[in-house]
């Protein structure tokens, strides 16, 4: 492992492997697999780094040779490449569905399980802060209008716009998914906070609720 941490401050990341990146993050392997082997057994048992990068802390901790501690550091470093593409400008107002895609969508693309973002702007529509909700099962992901708005509350945003994906990769939006818009939208006229708009990612695409109608919108303006 010293050798591969030399060659990293020497010469960089881009010469290594997957699963040399992986071995680094692991820092060691195990009596009979060296950190290599192991990284490339994480590699062969998911099919490849996206699969590695969205599976679960205790699908990892089952490949041989990981454990549950080290799961939690690879998954946590892989957490961490994931939010680094999340960057906002944050003075560059969000001022149509397209704005708000181009911040929601990258941190949504290629989970295999549902999560609910929220992007909260000031009463210029700046970004204020990006939050990530909820996590849940590869069907659904359970929204509670509370969930939406108390991170509103604290930080004094003025509208938030959600984004969940579709694991299945169909942007179409569920009958749930306008329900449960339509009952957020209601909690934030009672708190003040507007709710812009909820987009639905899939797989290289996404569906606006306020777009399709399913979301009598405000003005973004």
């Amino acid at each position: 492992m010293v050798q591969h941490r030399d060659r990293y401050t020497q010469i960089g990341p881009e010469t290594f492997g997957d699963a040399e990146l992986i071995a680094l993050v692991l820092g060691g392997g195990t009596p009979r697999k060296s950190a290599l082997e192991v990284g490339a057994r994480v590699l062969s048992q998911f099919g490849s780094l996206p699969a590695v990068a969205t599976a679960d802390p205790m699908a990892l901790a089952e490949v041989s040779g990981i454990g549950l501690n080290r799961a939690v550091r690879l998954h946590a470093a892989l957490q961490l490449g994931r939010r680094s593409t999340r960057t906002i400008a944050r003075d560059a107002p969000i001022l149509t569905p397209e704005d708000a895609a181009d911040a929601l969508v990258p941190g949504l693309e290629g989970l295999d399980y549902e999560e609910l973002h929220a992007l909260y702007l000031d009463r210029r529509n700046r970004p204020l802060a990006l939050r990530t909700l909820t996590r849940g099962s590869d069907r659904y992901t359970i929204v509670d209008p509370r969930q939406v708005f108390r991170p509103a509350v604290q930080i004094g945003a003025a509208s938030v716009v959600l984004a969940h994906n579709h694991p299945s990769g169909d942007p179409t939006p569920s009958e749930q998914d306008v329900q449960v818009t339509r009952r957020v939208a209601q909690a934030g006229e009672v708190m003040e906070v507007r709710l812009l708009d909820h987009i639905i990612v899939g797989n290289r695409c996404w569906t606006s609720l306020a777009d399709s109608g399913d979301l009598a919108s405000p003005d973004w303006r």
